[in-house]
């Protein structure tokens, strides 16, 4: 595995450029979220990143601006909360776009473990148990392609820790690559 600076590196170049190469998609994705739903384009999540230190996290919104600050899993009835937009946003994955700005700030990668809720105390506690809050957490991950949101917190856990041991740049592709196909094949998204 290249260091942790050439990761970052890497991940900051490639960011700049696939923002460059979004940017109309991106725009689109804004007009089109503020002509379908009151409120802001983007909403931005208090996460826990490297060394349980929060960051902001910018995604577009897909949710109402009333919706509990909860993950989506734990709503009672999360299709409700919606946007008339939102399901496509996640479907596809497109709610995700803005979290280049996370990876060109140096708070988000490419690959590690996603990062979690400020709230999410149980999963925060386990992750630090493991070390693998020392982790620059990811747009995508080795538990995220194993079951996203369905996987019961210890178990996310443990994908994050064999991630920690595994990682690699090979590893990086491969992640990155099976995410792609889940991705195009939408995956584990139920909402």
């Amino acid at each position: 595995m290249p260091g942790p600076l050439a990761k970052a590196l890497l991940d900051k170049a490639v960011a700049l450029l696939a923002l460059v190469l979004s940017l109309p998609l991106f725009l689109l994705l804004v007009l089109l979220v503020r002509a379908t739903s009151r409120g802001p384009a983007l909403y931005w999540s208090s996460r826990v990143g490297r060394h349980n230190r929060l960051f902001k996290m910018p995604k577009f919104r897909s949710m109402r601006i009333d919706t509990p600050a909860m993950a989506t899993h734990l709503l009672q009835n999360p299709n409700q909360w919606l946007t008339p937009i939102g399901s496509f946003l996640r479907k596809s994955s497109l709610d995700e776009l803005p979290q280049l700005w996370s990876i060109l700030k140096g708070d988000m990668s490419f690959v590690g473990p996603r990062p979690a809720l400020f709230n999410q105390g149980d999963l925060i506690a386990l992750r630090t148990d493991a070390g693998v809050h020392e982790l620059v957490p990811g747009l995508t991950g080795w538990a995220q392609i194993n079951g996203r949101d369905e996987l019961p917190i210890p178990e996310k856990v443990k994908l994050d820790a064999e991630y920690l041991q595994r990682r690699s740049i090979t590893f990086d592709l491969w992640i990155l690559w099976l995410t792609l196909l889940k991705v195009l094949r939408r995956d584990g998204v139920s909402h």
